[in-house]
């Protein structure tokens, strides 16, 4: 894909809007060459509703500057930040210019956005337009074409490396998901810790054996230990497994059985354990650690928006961490997943809970419950069957294991 970069006569009849929309649609456009993300049928009756409308003063972010030129480094979650208050409401924005932006698309560096306010309402444009009746200027310029390819500029929703372990790491489990997980059963050279570059074996459980299929590429591995139960805060049901994720391997033969002799002469069959090669390594893996098949590659493109029911949900893990806070940029563990409607891209409000304490000023003494207070954002971007991976986009304090979380205002 490449953008033609010919210098246009600016004149007003051609004055191209980009809404306010850009910025928040674009938080969902996936990078070139993959597929656009997913604009349901409400989505884009909400971007007509409000077609060529703007939005209200009040939806814009208190500082929203004037102008701002997109650079390098930028992330689109952050600049629509930077204009609005509520950056998960993008179908509504969309619309603000839905005559020329028939599908969201990617902003990229060195383009600069100039916010205008008119009538109580916003828009965003990508050139200024002429106020109060006064003509634009005329600029003389003789046509260049200039070639430069998009795939590498296009702006990223969020800072990727923040999500992309995360969509390799963590996977959650039934009960026995793990225990029939085929496992690694030796090393080579009587080794006891296995890494990167090693060779081991591993053995399926009862009939599901490791086979290698010569006509396909080699079969990738996961490798896992443990099976860490993770409790609803509130019912205390065990919502699933997670397993800790230590590496990567691949299948370099399959298992395979023997006919031999023993020393009596007897026939006998002897088990040949699968062959893998350690390709990855997050910590040194061992004996009796399992292996789950890699998943296919996840769209690193997400739509960040508000569910459309209402959110009544707790945090029950901070990932990969030994205390129960978290931070922005920490993945945390939600106890609503794919059966209670849940998507990737919903965003949710992160809700302190109000302290508890003693009236002093009334002599009964009563005991007081503060209002639960919000504290920040946090947007799914993986989801299982009961739970779900949220990233912590916005705090103002830290996150705990059994904050609540609601639909965002």
């Amino acid at each position: 894909m490449t953008k033609n970069l010919m210098p246009h006569l600016p004149t007003a009849a051609k004055v191209m809007g980009i809404s306010l929309a850009v910025l928040v649609a674009s938080l969902a456009s996936a990078p070139a060459g993959a597929q656009d993300f997913p604009i349901t049928a409400g989505q884009r009756a909400t971007a007509t509703q409000v077609a060529q409308a703007g939005v209200p003063l009040s939806e814009l972010a208190a500082n929203a500057p004037d102008e701002y030129t997109v650079r390098r480094g930028d992330t689109l979650w952050a600049i629509s930040g930077m204009f609005l208050r509520s950056a998960w409401r993008w179908p509504e924005l969309w619309g603000m210019n839905l005559a020329d932006i028939r599908n969201p698309h990617l902003i990229y560096p060195g383009q600069t956005l100039y916010l205008e306010r008119v009538n109580g309402r916003a828009t965003l444009r990508s050139r200024r337009s002429a106020v109060d009746g006064a003509p634009l200027n005329t600029v003389r310029v003789s046509p260049r074409t200039r070639i430069e390819l998009l795939a590498d500029d296009a702006l990223p929703t969020l800072k990727s490396h923040l999500i992309e372990p995360f969509l390799a790491e963590p996977v959650i489990v039934d009960e026995n998901g793990l225990t029939l997980a085929p496992r690694i059963v030796a090393a080579q050279e009587g080794r006891v810790l296995l890494t990167r570059g090693d060779r081991a074996y591993a053995r399926g459980q009862g009939d599901a054996m490791l086979v290698d299929e010569p006509a396909q590429r080699q079969k990738a591995y996961r490798v896992f230990r443990n099976a860490t139960p993770l409790k609803d805060p509130v019912t205390a049901e065990i919502l699933g497994y997670e397993a800790q994720y230590v590496g990567k391997a691949l299948l370099v033969r399959g298992e395979s059985t023997q006919a031999s002799v023993d020393k009596d002469g007897k026939p006998r069959t002897d088990i040949i354990p699968a062959t893998i090669d350690i390709v990855g390594a997050k910590e040194e893996m061992r004996v009796g650690d399992r292996l789950l098949p890699e998943p296919p590659q996840q769209l690193l493109s997400y739509a960040p928006r508000a569910p459309q029911g209402p959110v009544n949900a707790r945090i029950v893990s901070v990932y990969g961490s030994a205390v129960v806070n978290a931070a922005q940029n920490q993945v945390v563990a939600i106890n609503l997943g794919t059966r209670d409607g849940i998507e990737s891209g919903h965003v949710l409000a992160i809700l302190k809970d109000g302290a508890r304490l003693i009236d002093k000023t009334d002599p009964a003494r009563p005991e007081l419950k503060l209002p639960d207070e919000r504290n920040g954002l946090l947007m799914v971007f993986r989801t299982f069957e009961k739970l779900s991976y949220a990233l912590v986009l916005d705090i103002t304090d830290g996150v705990q294991v059994g904050d609540r979380l609601v639909n965002p205002r």
